[in-house]
């Protein structure tokens, strides 16, 4: 019983481990000059990978249930579950926008001659991951709230890209093809990941109003993005996490 919990958080990282053999199978990216502008079509691996990082964040939080349940946490199954997160939520996704910075860079004239360079920006990503979360094993402090944003958070933020080039809503496209886009989020969320920024714990310890509002707030809002915004609820819900939690830290329980 007390090895069911790691079997779970194996089974994170093997995801984590498919979505990277998706990523790197994208072959051929179909590109076309409409107009002025160049749509991409990625192929299907890229969303195929997107579908295991979030089975990886569906087990990655059954892991932690499941140990409370049989209670059987253990030192080895938080060293095993950083480990296990530094795959799915920091090498997979910085692979992806290592292909998505490729991509919309050789979509660009001459392009195919850009230097290897310009796309290792995006393995900030994982090493950013791979420094938060030891900083977080070693971190002995009893402390309600995140400190920066929690790795398979940013992970899934970027796992959505592929996702949101595939259905393309409200033609967001063109803006997650722009290299400079790219560049800030290989940028912005690594910087996120490393930081000190309180941000708000999402576990509800009681349902009171007062206690809760930050968390009741990002329910909402996260409820109103799925309705309407369909995929792009995603990085929406993302960004209110940040925004809410830096504009009601003083509210946080």
């Amino acid at each position: 019983m007390k090895q069911i919990p790691n079997i779970f958080t194996l089974l994170n990282l093997c995801l984590g481990v498919v979505a990277i053999v998706c990523i790197l199978q994208t072959g051929e990216s179909i590109a076309t000059l409409q107009g002025n502008e160049w749509q991409i079509s990625l192929p299907e691996s890229m969303s195929w990978a997107a579908l295991f990082l979030g089975l990886a964040a569906v087990v990655d939080f059954l892991d932690g249930f499941v140990a409370r349940l049989f209670k059987a946490t253990s030192e080895m199954g938080k060293q095993l579950d950083s480990l296990a997160d530094v795959v799915s939520f920091g090498v997979a996704p910085g692979l992806i926008l290592y292909q998505l910075l490729r991509i919309s860079l050789a979509s660009e004239p001459s392009g195919l001659d850009t230097p290897i360079i310009a796309v290792l920006p995006a393995m900030l990503f994982p090493a950013a991951a791979a420094w938060r979360l030891a900083r977080f094993n070693l971190d002995t402090r009893n402390i309600e709230h995140f400190e920066g944003v929690p790795t398979p958070a940013a992970g899934l933020f970027v796992a959505s890209l592929p996702i949101l080039l595939h259905y393309n809503p409200f033609n967001i496209q063109p803006i997650l093809t722009n290299k400079w886009v790219l560049y800030a989020i290989c940028l912005l969320l690594p910087w996120l990941m490393v930081s000190t920024i309180p941000l708000l714990n999402l576990k509800f310890k009681n349902f009171k109003f007062a206690e809760n509002k930050s968390r009741f707030i990002l329910l909402i809002l996260s409820l109103i993005f799925i309705v309407f915004l369909g995929w792009l609820a995603i990085p929406a819900i993302f960004i209110s996490y940040i925004l809410v939690s830096l504009l009601l830290k003083n509210k946080q329980a």
